[in-house]
Order: C-alpha cells, then sequence, then structure tokens
C-alpha cells in the first residue's frame, strides 16, 4: 500500500511516521503533489499554529492539492483543524472541507487548563437515528474508550460528527466527509484504541 504523509511545517509528524513503521507500513513523507495525488492513502497529521502552517500550505499550494485529493485523507490534530473553513488561531481561513469554525477553549473554572493535555474518553457516535453502527473510523475500539489529546482549539460539535470528547465542553474528537477522515486526538499516542484508529483508515 502507497501511504503519503503531508510534509509541512508542523510538529510531530515524524510519530506518525513512527507510528505506521510498527504496524509494517513504509509512509512517504512529503509536499511534492504529484506523490500525494498517487498515493493510496494520505495522513495530514500534525501539531503547530494554524496560520503558519497555512502559509506554508499556501505557498507550495498544498492547500489546493489536499482539497482536491479522491483518495481517502486522514487530517490529525491540527489536521483536522486546518480541514475546517477558519480557526481562531491567527484569524486563519483554512482549506474548507468542513464547513466549521475552529474555536479556542474558554476556561469556565479554576481547574480548567489550556491547552487540554492527556487522556479522555471517546463517545462514539451512531451512524443514523435508527443505526446502532459506527462509522467505519471508530469500528472495534471497545466500551469506553480513551485516546491522547493535546490542543488549545477545537472544532464544536457538527453534523460531520462521528466522535465527541467533553473537555470544558463537548467538542468533535473526530469528522468524515466524503473521502475525509479526522480526528482532533493523537492515534499514534493512544496505545492499542488508536493503533486500531490507524488500521481501520487504512482498510477503507
Amino acid at each position: 500500500m502507497n501511504v503519503a504523509i503531508v510534509k509541512y511545517n508542523a510538529g510531530n509528524v515524524y510519530s506518525v511516521v513512527n507510528a505506521l513503521r510498527r504496524m509494517g507500513i513504509e509512509p512517504t513523507l512529503t509536499d511534492d503533489a504529484e506523490l500525494l495525488r498517487k498515493a493510496d492513502k494520505v495522513l495530514f497529521p500534525g501539531q503547530g499554529h494554524a496560520g503558519e502552517a497555512m502559509d506554508y500550505l499556501k505557498a507550495r499550494r498544498l492547500d489546493e492539492v489536499i482539497r482536491d485529493l479522491k483518495q481517502p485523507v486522514f487530517g490529525i490534530c491540527v489536521g483536522q483543524q486546518l480541514l475546517c473553513k477558519h480557526s481562531e488561531e491567527g484569524d486563519t481561513p483554512c482549506i474548507g472541507i468542513f464547513n466549521a469554525e475552529v474555536k479556542r477553549f474558554q476556561p469556565q473554572r479554576h481547574e480548567d487548563k489550556v491547552p487540554c493535555m492527556g487522556w479522555n474518553e471517546l463517545e462514539v457516535r451512531s451512524e443514523g437515528v435508527k443505526s446502532e453502527k459506527c462509522n467505519p473510523l471508530m469500528e472495534g475500539l471497545g466500551e469506553n474508550p480513551y485516546v491522547y489529546f493535546v490542543h488549545s482549539y477545537y472544532v464544536p460539535v457538527c453534523e460531520e460528527t462521528i466522535a465527541t470528547a467533553d473537555y470544558i465542553l463537548p467538542y468533535s474528537a473526530s469528522m468524515h466527509k466524503d473521502n475525509f477522515y479526522t480526528c482532533q486526538f493523537h492515534p499514534e499516542k493512544s496505545g492499542k484504541v488508536g493503533e486500531q484508529v490507524l488500521r481501520n483508515f487504512l482498510s477503507l
């Protein structure tokens, strides 16, 4: 399987590379548009500042490349946020796959710390009102799955939300629209649950 990871000025990319290697996948880390278009699967991970990340992507027209990809694409952490239409971080216009505004956590109590950092429970949503089946990305995670988060900004719960987490308020922990899948948490740092999420994506 030809798996590409979008290379841009965001941290934490190599932890995703290493996670895939542990699973027997040797990914290509690249900012080459043609290599991204030819890949069977594309991962779009990262940590960092939304504005700086979008500047890098736009300078290389990678925002357009990502928007036009037809194969499964997986946005992770900042990758999820950049696939939305706008981020409050730096008042940044983003790629716009999801019609959602990325917002900064606003502490409500003394114990509310920003960034949100640590393990939190996923609430996996069913696909429809009468269905108990979840999105394929969330299959096989077991009861009360816990995953690892590090973020100061969040995507509000919306029509494309397939799993939520609760920190200060409920928010989108994972999303899906067309061939684009996302998670706010770090699957590469989330033990067996995170590995299952990665396997689910690679099996799409």
